[in-house]
């Protein structure tokens, strides 16, 4: 199958032919039809791909504690090939797609074959023609809207997210600084609760937009009319505001503040700094928010991966139903996707369009990848000019993480009795590359391919641990020596 890929260290772009994913326990597997690109929050990642590593350290000093604590952990050998490995490591694109399903994992009771489906997750949805996404991170589309418009699922929970933490109430005057495609949508959510919506952006275009989508008021910051406070709201200031522009500073966060009355609300939705004057927000005694990404049960495995609910009586919003809840309202007319303005291309055009968005050039607040009518791709494929060697062990690994590329791989690349015969991982794109550097003659994602494939006799693995015992049994029972990482 094709799938973009960025290299972390130099920024390179590729579309390259990985092995299909495999959907395991609680998974689906599902062709995509639709993904949707956020310029501002890619743009700025591709950025940060295409710094020096001296600039990224600058721009990322977390990143750089982290390297530090290494260093002193485990000596500089290990820290250095486990930044180099994080580095080579090919870089997924997206996290917001729509597609039909076409397999689902042992476990999966929601979904069936034939469903048209909304997919969330960076790692997951991404820009390819066929996805692995885990159920908490799947919702059924409404018959009522194309797959087009459900693409937008994810981006519409963010922003659905971000006006629940600012908890509007009927008649508040809002403020949306940043009218790329978060702050377009929550211009409509916002409207659609009964708010009074000030948009804000540098974008002329970006502004008649959100008056279109019915904004009350909307200008640049710097043209916006003197008056506007005491018409609007009475002397007082807006009773929130929305940062939903991604920014390499603060300023936007400075703006919202100081258009905000005295004890109003400020929250934070797009990538930025968070250096503040501590005066603009101490003299009016704001309150400062932080909207976390698609809703409560991101960054936690057990509900990401795992598939572990939050019971709907304590947390009634997680990712997956604020995605729900966005695909009710698009169905129903009271928000419109499709009203964004927006670029479509076909996904073999992705690299392109990717350069013009590193360069400045695309205009529209977001871009709308459409995919063919792809077969179903193989979930391995062979590796040129690699071949096995009569007389050696064949030897399989089965997952390429940070140890198995800069610990396992190198010290085994140096014993004369091994060929390499399959690298397996979750991901294609990672067991590609380090098929492509260490000499196996396949890549894919499917362990049965490896338990089947007669010219091999060893299976090493170095997945995650909670899978070794399962692995492991099977490869035994396959007839192959086994060598556990733990």
């Amino acid at each position: 199958m094709k799938q973009i890929l960025q290299s972390a260290r130099s920024g390179k772009l590729e579309l390259a032919e990985v092995p299909a994913p495999t959907p395991q326990s609680g998974q689906v597997f599902v062709r995509n039809h639709y993904s949707v690109v956020s310029p501002g929050t890619e743009r700025l990642m591709m950025d940060f791909a295409r710094k020096s590593l001296a600039a990224k350290a600058r721009s990322r000093p977390d990143l750089v504690k982290q390297v530090v604590r290494k260093l002193r952990h485990d000596g500089p050998l290990a820290t250095y090939r486990s930044v180099t490995t994080r580095l080579e490591a090919p870089q997924p694109l997206g996290y917001s797609s729509a597609g039909v399903v076409e397999e689902v994992g042992p476990g999966v009771t929601r979904f069936r074959v034939g469903d048209r489906v909304a997919c969330a997750g960076a790692g997951y949805a991404n820009h390819a023609e066929f996805v692995v996404v885990p159920e908490n991170l799947v919702v059924v589309v409404p018959d009522e809207i194309g797959l087009d418009q459900a693409a937008f699922a994810t981006i519409g929970a963010i922003a659905m997210q971000g006006v629940r933490i600012a908890n509007p109430e009927l008649g508040e005057v809002a403020v949306v600084v940043g009218l790329g495609l978060i702050g377009q949508l929550s211009v409509q959510l916002l409207v659609a609760n009964g708010c009074r919506v000030l948009g804000l952006d540098l974008d002329a275009g970006r502004v008649e937009k959100a008056r279109a989508l019915g904004a009350e008021w909307a200008a640049s910051p710097d043209s916006l009319a003197d008056d506007w406070r005491e018409s609007a709201t009475g002397g007082h200031g807006a009773d929130f505001a929305l940062v939903t522009a991604a920014s390499k500073n603060a300023g936007p966060i400075e703006t919202a503040a100081e258009l905000c009355r005295a004890r109003g609300r400020v929250v934070v939705v797009g990538m930025m700094p968070m250096e503040l004057d501590r005066r603009s927000f101490y003299d009016k005694e704001l309150e400062l928010r932080m909207s976390m990404s698609y809703g409560p049960g991101r960054y936690d495995r057990r509900y990401e991966e795992l598939g572990l609910d939050y019971p709907l009586p304590y947390v009634r919003w997680t990712e997956n139903r604020n995605m729900e809840s966005f695909l009710r309202l698009a169905a129903t007319g009271r928000i419109d996707p499709g009203a964004l303005d927006r670029a479509e291309h076909g996904f073999e055009d992705a690299t392109g369009v990717y350069e013009r968005l590193a360069e400045g050039s695309v205009r529209e607040p977001c871009v709308l990848f459409r995919y063919g009518e792809a077969a179903v791709s193989a979930r391995s494929v062979a590796l040129p000019k690699r071949a096995a060697v009569s007389g050696r062990i064949g030897t399989a690994l089965l997952g390429a993480g940070a140890y198995a590329n800069g610990v396992l791989l190198p010290a085994l690349s140096g014993l004369a009795d091994l060929t390499f015969t399959h690298v397996v991982t979750a991901s294609g794109a990672s067991g590609l590359r380090a098929g492509e550097k260490h000499g196996f003659a396949h890549c894919g994602t499917d362990p049965a391919e490896v338990f089947a494939d007669p010219a091999t006799q060893l299976v090493i693995v170095a997945t995650r641990h909670d899978s070794h015992a399962r692995l492991g049994a099977e490869a035994l029972r396959a007839g192959k020596a086994v060598w556990l990482e733990k």
